[in-house]
């Protein structure tokens, strides 16, 4: 943190635009990142890929190949296609 005070806000900002990521420590622990919004959505970009492809994963596994029909499903959960449709839609 020593180093991050010494270097200040604006100058920590403007090497997370250039691309430039910094771990804040605390007594050698890593506590905080900074990055650049890019970098950020980049990292965002992957994690959502990830758990799409974890999905895939798992659903690629547990195939069976049988098809349960949307009525069923929905009475399962104690609904029908007509109560869906009643259900107020959110604003």
């Amino acid at each position: 943190m020593t180093e991050a005070a010494q270097r200040g806000v604006a100058r920590l900002v403007a090497d997370a635009e250039r691309g430039t990521d910094l771990v804040v420590t605390r007594r050698h622990q890593p506590v905080a990142a900074v990055v650049g919004i890019r970098r950020l959505q980049e990292l965002e970009e992957a994690a959502a890929d990830l758990r799409d492809l974890a999905l895939v994963l798992a659903r690629s596994v547990t195939e069976t190949g049988e098809r349960v029909p949307l009525d069923d499903v929905l009475s399962a959960f104690g609904h029908t296609r007509e109560s869906l449709a009643a259900l107020p839609e959110d604003e």
